[in-house]
């Protein structure tokens, strides 16, 4: 039950300071989502993020902080085994999936729910 509290709580207060960076400053959305993709590589660049994620369980993954994570991982693996070259395909390799789920379901919602373009 511990581990859905923190998973929570972190989770939670990532959120809130998103929300807060979006309210009381002129931040666009985009360069917020900008900020947490690069905070999340950052973070894994200096390998706190796994012992984070130890912490903090489903809390830490918050989709963007995650994905950030996710490409320097693949980065740093890509560079162990192929060199100065993983550094131009780890990312790419490593987020493959995530963002082919993202785009198919994202069309998919397009088509089921008819969007309204303004």
């Amino acid at each position: 039950m511990m581990d859905f509290i923190k998973a929570f709580c972190v989770g939670g207060l990532i959120c809130v300071i998103i929300q807060i960076l979006m309210e009381k400053t002129k931040l666009m959305p985009g360069r917020i989502m900008v900020i947490l993709v690069c905070t999340g590589a950052v973070i894994s660049f200096f390998n706190l993020y796994k012992p984070f994620i130890e912490f903090a369980g489903a809390g830490a993954t918050v989709p963007l902080l995650g994905f950030g994570h996710v490409l320097m991982d693949g980065v740093k693996k890509a560079i162990d085994s192929d060199g100065f070259m993983g550094l131009f395909t780890g990312g790419f390799k490593a987020g493959a999936v995530g963002t082919g789920a993202a785009l198919i379901f994202g069309y998919l919602a397009g088509v089921i729910f008819k969007p309204k373009m303004k």
